[in-house]
């Protein structure tokens, strides 16, 4: 049918374009023609924000939404939501997000007006047994998308359900219940006809194209990567031409939107977490995995140290109580997150277990897990030519830095430069030609970040996960011009859409939008 359909249009262009030349009528009379004839209405950008970070998950709002705000400054208006974590996606007046309810065991989509808050519709699921996951996970945290007609949402317990923007549902595609450790929160996309969806966890991984009017699966490539407990396979697919990018358990691939045959595929040391974004002629990718670089590895101490510092009855032993909190892995900048790493347990290091550490048992097990953290590649902000072929060879894809690595948050880039947030609010300032860090800096968030970064009105906005949310101005200085406290968490990616900021806490939905502007207009 999708074939069929551009034939169609391609039958009916020369018809119009040698019927406008010949009629002497007034220009807006051919707009309308022309409309009449390709059945497509006139699309206002900036009233889009159709999957997970906007336009081709690129992370850039438009006009020019308020650089202060909070639950009583610039608000246009805010409303009680449900549990979620997916961000919003908007076509015209209307705004869906998805939530969940544990004690009803359902899984909804829910609509909003988007300039004045109702709520339109909701429409609920039941599901057997809700998807369960990392504690910062929920199973509503995949982000719907839309386009001019339809809404897509995925539930790892339930599968995809198409609805129109009235809420009644067109079809739905069952799949069994996702297990995984961190929660399949993987979010889906429309391209033209075409639903994609990479669904990666225990149970299934592949990645997969429907019909969007029907359901029907297209094509679907089983993956060849066997898919462990540290794989997160949460990334947005993207869009480059008639190709599909998406970063995929120890991978980056490419596939022929029409066919499914994969175009190439670059290996590397990830988790697929964050989205890929485009820039120039590359796609850059934050790839990241738990021993990727040295900020993730805390030293291990000497047995003397041990000894020193936590030998409280001096018998040159280390009994259970002595025994202290030391890791194999361990994010630092996110100390509040639950499993926050891996920690060197007592009964690995007991190697008699006697209930006391010698020297000789603490030098065997330091030993077995240098090994172990050596047996981790180093990740790395990549960027990868996207006009390659086949296996792409280590080579060809440039490494911009392997420092500062965000675990979640997906890059953003403005002009020459790619941004990335990490826990505890670190931003990296990067020169995507060179690859050289022009600027590492603290933004005011702190802690664990699980939001992506946005960008509007040349200023980035970057969300902790505590609710504190830091507008840099894009500039030579990148210097932070306002500090907003939202007093709730903040986990959703928010949309910006014709100068206003939809943002999701844990508990509300907001819109912010700047009053200045509002009355001046």
């Amino acid at each position: 049918m999708k074939r069929v359909r551009y034939r169609i249009k391609r039958d009916i262009a020369p018809t119009a374009s040698l019927a406008i030349k010949r009629c002497r009528i007034a220009p807006q009379c051919i707009l309308a023609v022309v409309l009449i004839l390709f059945h497509e209405p006139l699309r206002n950008e900036a009233d889009e924000w159709h999957q997970f970070r906007g336009q081709n998950s690129a992370g850039i709002g438009t006009g020019s939404p308020p650089k202060h705000f909070d639950p009583q400054t610039n608000v246009l208006w805010s409303t009680d939501v449900a549990p979620g974590h997916s961000s919003p996606c908007i076509h015209g007046d209307r705004l869906f997000l998805t939530t969940f309810n544990s004690d009803q065991s359902t899984v909804s989509v829910v609509c909003f007006n988007r300039h004045g808050g109702d709520l339109l519709w909701t429409r609920s699921f039941t599901v057997e047994v809700l998807e369960k996951g990392h504690p910062s996970f929920n199973p509503a945290s995949s982000s719907p998308c839309c386009d001019s007609q339809n809404v897509i949402a995925y539930f790892g317990c339930y599968g995809l359900i198409c609805l129109t923007h009235d809420g009644q549902v067109q079809w739905e595609k069952r799949m069994p219940l996702a297990k995984s450790f961190g929660g399949n929160a993987t979010s889906p996309v429309i391209h033209g006809d075409d639903v994609i969806l990479y669904r990666g966890n225990y149970v299934d991984h592949y990645i997969a194209c429907f019909d969007k009017d029907t359901g029907d699966e297209r094509w679907k490539v089983q993956q060849a990567e066997k898919f462990t407990g540290e794989m997160a396979c949460t990334a947005c697919p993207i869009i480059h031409k008639n190709a599909i990018i998406f970063h995929s358990a120890r991978s980056v691939q490419a596939f022929d939107i029409d066919s499914g045959q994969r175009i190439w595929i670059a290996k590397c040391a990830t988790t697929a977490t964050s989205t890929p974004i485009i820039a120039g002629n590359e796609v850059l990718v934050s790839t990241w995995n738990k021993l990727g670089e040295p900020d993730l590895r805390p030293p291990l101490p000497a047995f003397s140290q041990l000894i020193s510092d936590h030998d409280t009855n001096n018998n040159r032993m280390i009994s259970r109580d002595e025994f202290p909190s030391l890791w194999i892995f361990h994010r630092p900048e996110g100390i509040e997150a639950p499993m926050n790493g891996a920690p060197v347990s007592f009964k690995h290091c007991d190697k008699n277990n006697d209930g006391e550490i010698i020297e000789e048992e603490w030098m065997v097990a330091t030993n077995q897990i240098e090994k172990f953290r050596d047996g981790y590649e180093t990740h790395g902000l990549l960027a990868i030519p996207l006009n390659s072929e086949g296996l792409i060879d280590a080579g060809d894809v440039r490494v911009l830095t392997t420092r500062g690595i965000p675990e979640v948050p997906s890059p953003v880039a403005w002009g020459s430069t790619v941004y990335l947030i990490k826990n505890g609010g670190q931003l990296s300032c990067i020169d995507i030609g060179t690859g050289d860090v022009t600027k590492r800096m603290r933004t005011k968030g702190s802690g664990t970040h699980y939001a992506s970064p946005v960008i509007a009105d040349g200023h980035l906005y970057c969300f902790a996960g505590d609710g504190c949310v830091s507008v840099i101005q894009l500039n030579d200085s990148n210097s932070v011009i306002a500090v907003n406290e939202l007093n709730d968490n903040v986990y959703a990616t928010p949309a910006i859409v014709d100068g206003v900021i939809y943002l999701r806490t844990h508990k509300k939905l907001f819109a912010f939008k700047e009053k200045t502007r509002e009355l001046e207009n």
